[in-house]
């Protein structure tokens, strides 16, 4: 039977079981982990024609790779996009993206709500390559025009952000860069392709950290970026190729036995975090809880037109700050004690030691990690179990 190599007209979970695999001369069903560091040639000239570019190939492992070219294509093809560059690394996909975009002079609008590692790799690092930062609240589109510059090439977000999970209008958000003559990087890390399709609503690039849902059981370190083929197919991976943060085979065979299961997966966190989250609104001990799919989330017209599913992510604040949250955190016997998130396993962190430990307490505060905010990454054990766990700290049970 002939192996169809197209499924851009298959539906997504075919695409994330099928797509990105071409079968070797092995005939092979399940895609194969190739482990070597470099690949051969027939002769002189098809080597100097691979190094060159005039003929597609693999040359060495840090840049072609079958293995991590299989992962590449399949999440191109459930992300909508031309070309995908893997990483070693979620925080070096960003890295990837702002060294081969920018220059020295340019300057990122970023908004304030994002990783504590993302805020410190653009206020610590990039300045020092000459780029511009500034921060704007997520959620605050006034905010953000009146952030440009002459000099403003980027706009970056996480929506839904962590941990609070606010989340962006992705499509006016872009209608605003792209009038400004700007790129919007979106990380979409919490809802994955199979919950957001960032590039549809008009965003340039999309970031991932493979470590996280792609992967859904926390074995590997990985990242990903995903766009055009100019942009990222040429200018990142050609970053990736000079400076060699490189995932490792291995790694991407992982992920990709990963997509496999993601729209599942992600439809399991959603439903486990919403009964959660209903859960958690009505303990006497909670004062805030944030996930989109509440009713009293902010913006949660906005993410259930946005989005097919609200994700596994709960942020919730308790009575009593930091002494409180950190006994909810010691009271759990089951849940994983881990800043990690997207696993199958259900993780609890306090973000203002933890993820956001390193920024200053006032962007802390104006980010809205106060001292009783906890974070759950909601995983798939029954729901119930989840649920007596935390009650034993919040005098619920």
């Amino acid at each position: 039977m002939m192996q169809d190599d197209s499924f851009d007209n298959y539906g997504f979970s075919t695409r994330a079981i099928r797509s990105g695999h071409h079968r070797s001369a092995e005939q092979e069903h399940a895609e194969p982990i190739f482990t070597t560091s470099s690949f051969v040639f027939n002769s002189a000239a098809e080597a100097a024609a691979r190094f060159s570019g005039e003929q597609p190939g693999n040359i060495y492992a840090r840049f072609t790779n079958p293995t991590t070219r299989t992962f590449q294509d399949r999440l191109a093809a459930l992300e909508g996009g031309e070309a995908c560059v893997a990483t070693a690394s979620g925080m070096s996909a960003i890295l990837a993206t702002c060294l081969s975009l920018l220059r020295c002079g340019d300057h990122i609008l970023s908004s304030s709500s994002i990783f504590g590692s993302t805020t410190g790799l653009f206020e610590n690092y990039l300045t020092r390559c000459g780029m511009e930062v500034d921060f704007v609240p997520l959620t605050d589109l006034a905010a953000w025009e009146a952030g440009f510059k002459p000099n403003t090439r980027m706009l970056y977000v996480e929506t839904p952000s962590n941990p609070l999970t606010e989340v962006v209008d992705i499509a006016a958000l872009a209608d605003l860069a792209h009038s400004k003559g700007c790129l919007l990087v979106v990380d979409n890390c919490f809802c994955t392709p199979a919950l957001q399709q960032p590039l549809a609503l008009g965003a340039d690039i999309i970031i991932h950290s493979a470590t996280k849902y792609l992967d859904g059981q926390g074995r590997c370190v990985g990242g990903a970026v995903v766009g055009d083929a100019e942009r990222v197919g040429k200018e990142v991976f050609g970053f990736l190729r000079t400076a060699g943060p490189t995932m490792a085979p291995f790694n991407a065979w992982v992920f990709l036995k990963g997509l496999e299961t993601l729209a599942l997966r992600m439809r399991a966190h959603s439903e486990a975090a919403m009964q959660l989250a209903s859960w958690l609104e009505s303990l006497p001990m909670v004062k805030a809880v944030h996930y989109p799919g509440l009713a009293s989330h902010p913006q949660h017209a906005l993410a259930a037109r946005q989005q097919s599913g609200f994700g596994g992510i709960v942020a919730f604040e308790v009575h009593g700050g930091r002494e409180a949250a950190w006994k909810v955190v010691d009271s759990t016997r089951m849940l994983s004690i881990t800043a990690n998130l997207g696993d199958m396993k259900t993780t609890i962190t306090h973000p203002a030691t933890t993820t956001h430990g390193r920024l200053k307490p006032e962007q802390r505060e104006a980010q809205g990690i106060r001292e009783g905010l906890l974070r759950i990454a909601v995983g798939l054990e029954d729901i119930g179990d989840i649920q007596a766990d935390l009650a034993r700290g919040l005098n619920a049970g």
